[in-house]
């Protein structure tokens, strides 16, 4: 944990503690891969002397993504699942979400640091002229490496794993079905989420890595 590391969950710390406001809504944005795997019924070799015996296997049928945005403060949710997560699914995605936020001046989004996690995937997706526009739609902050526990996006997708993605689901149509009926129904019941760390946590609980940054932070040090 240095120096970069503190200085962009401080960063991420302070929006979350930020009162909620229609015009820069704080948005968590991640995306997670599905694996499509179906059940399949095997019949083991026949001995003499034994019935007939099953049992079950399973089998593969490739992946896609997941792609996730929650508002915290207000359970607003934005769900799409692609067969694939490049930067022109990022842009499609980032899109829709400033849809959903026709009268905010601008979107703050906490997101990692992955390669398609970049205003370069509008202009690779549409024309300069939109590409412009819907950058300026948009504030990136991005989460300390190694540090997904940052995002509130992930416990929601611990939510949603709880009750869907643990299980075995065989098609692209219907992990989408079953996703986005989940994801309709917890947005209408507006579950939000009570995010708990603070910076004052922050400095107290992990004062031996802001001491090894700056000897002065030992006055954060909880007695």
């Amino acid at each position: 944990m240095d120096s970069t590391f503190i200085a962009r969950m401080e960063q991420i710390l302070s929006l979350y503690a930020l009162p909620h406001d229609e015009l820069y809504p704080v948005i968590c944005f991640d995306e997670r891969p599905c694996f499509l795997i179906g059940d399949h019924v095997a019949g083991l070799e026949m001995k003499a002397g034994q019935p007939r015996r099953e049992h079950y296997a399973y089998e593969k049928h490739g992946s896609c993504a997941l792609l996730m945005a929650i508002e915290p403060q207000t359970g607003k949710r934005e769900a799409q699942v692609f067969d694939r997560r490049t930067k022109q699914e990022y842009a499609l995605f980032m899109k829709e979400l400033a849809a959903r936020y026709p009268e905010a001046q601008q979107i703050r989004v906490v997101q990692d640091n992955l390669n398609t996690h970049s205003k370069s995937s509008f202009y690779e997706t549409f024309s300069a002229e939109e590409a412009f526009a819907l950058s300026q739609r948009f504030e990136f902050h991005y989460t300390p490496k190694s540090a997904s526990w940052l995002n509130m996006i992930e416990i929601e997708f611990s939510a949603l794993s709880k009750q869907c993605l643990n299980r075995r689901i065989a098609t692209k149509e219907e992990l989408t079905k079953e996703v986005l009926s989940l994801v309709k129904e917890r947005e209408e019941k507006a579950i939000k989420i009570e995010w708990q760390f603070s910076i004052e946590s922050a400095r107290g609980k992990l004062n031996r890595h802001y001491r090894e940054v700056n000897a002065e932070n030992a006055q954060y040090q909880k007695t």
